[in-house]
């Protein structure tokens, strides 16, 4: 167990995929899916580093990914987008072929700007209440220059430093709390906030606590986007429902947030466009739209676990990597509106195939 929690971090920070044919950039037919329904959402986590242009009506949400913050010997300057402002500018500009298109700009906590050093970041900068409002500023400054709609905080996470990042595990817990109240105050309710939610409620740990205190920042998100992939690296699935075998599940992983106190109809189901294979190995993980292309002399791709209701690909008989595909997320559709979620958002959008199976199968089960 000490292993997996050392191991086990999400694949929102992920640079370990192995690219393939990616998603087209031309606007498909959308005339086979079925209508949007108020307050569902289906969520595209969008990159920097991607190349394709999303078709805006494929989904609710855009989530751009990322932004990171400038924390110079404990002092914030200020924050600035990883990659090309093109690249940004052209996201946007997606809000005029659909206007119910809705953009959030995330932010990691991790570095990649040349001009930027790793060692600040968040816990850095929520110690400082002065801070804490400087950067709330900065993101409502930035949400009204570019005419988005929100910010995504994606700290993975508090008291831990699985990137090498700084981290403070006797305050982290209390200060992202006190972060995410500032960003509210500031960002009122014109503009969305929400974050990048762990499968797992705040733990105790040596020196303080480590995650996500569920309860305590409730009150001021619009809803969670929960990072149920990565849960477990093969030989295990790592995005199963119902898997008592894997470190967690999607199950228990929205049980967590249920058990805190949010309401279902806050919460959001995340869905790898990506197989697991490895924390700690080279490949790590392999995206959906190189799976499809696996030689079939070796692999087999789309076998089926009919208790974790997910697919997963062998390689010469032995167990490969878990992923998921239309037939997965069509059951977890069922179940998230059994339960009354929100919706369900995807890590990442580049990594769906040409005709965008995944994310027409994600627009399907929200929208059912």
């Amino acid at each position: 167990m000490a292993l997996a929690v050392a191991v086990l971090f999400v694949g929102c920070e992920g640079d370990d995929y192995q690219r393939g044919q990616a998603s087209g950039d031309d606007t498909e037919q959308t005339n086979d899916l079925l209508p949007a329904k108020d307050g569902r959402v289906a969520i595209a986590y969008v990159t920097y580093y991607g190349k394709a242009i999303p078709d805006p009506m494929l989904m609710t949400h855009i989530n751009y990914a990322f932004a990171e913050l400038y924390v110079k010997d404990g002092v914030y300057k200020g924050f600035k987008l990883q990659g090309s402002e093109d690249r940004f500018r052209q996201v946007v500009a997606l809000k005029k072929k659909n206007p119910n298109l809705k953009i959030s700009l995330s932010f990691s906590h991790t570095v990649t700007n040349d001009d930027n050093s790793q060692g600040g970041g968040f816990s850095a900068l929520a110690k400082s209440d002065e801070y804490r409002k400087a950067f709330a500023k900065d993101c409502r400054d930035f949400c009204s220059k570019w005419g988005i709609d929100g910010i995504d905080i994606d700290w993975e996470f508090p008291g831990l430093s699985w990137s090498g990042h700084a981290c403070d595990p006797s305050v982290d817990v209390e200060n992202h709390v006190l972060l995410m109240k500032q960003l509210r105050e500031t960002l009122g309710t014109r503009y969305l906030l929400t974050y990048a939610g762990y499968v797992k409620d705040v733990t105790e740990s040596n020196g303080g606590r480590r995650y996500i205190d569920i309860a305590a920042v409730d009150p001021y998100v619009d809803f969670v986007n929960v990072m149920t992939y990565d849960m477990d690296a093969a030989p295990h699935h790592q995005s199963a429902l119902r898997d008592k075998s894997a470190y967690v599940d999607c199950e228990r992983a929205i049980k967590a947030y249920t058990d805190a106190g949010v309401a279902a109809s806050k919460l959001v189901l995340g869905i790898p466009f990506y197989g697991r294979i490895s924390f700690d190995k080279s490949p790590g993980a392999i995206d959906y739209n190189k799976i499809i292309l696996l030689d079939k002399n070796d692999y087999k791709i789309d076998n089926w676990d009919s208790n974790a209701n997910v697919p997963y690909v062998t390689y010469k008989g032995s167990y490969y990597c878990g992923y998921d595909n239309e037939k997965s997320i069509a059951i977890k559709g069922d179940w998230i509106r059994s339960l009354g979620m929100k919706g369900m958002m995807y890590w990442d959008y580049n990594a769906d195939d040409n005709q965008h199976t995944l994310c027409k199968a994600v627009w399907q089960a929200v929208m059912k």
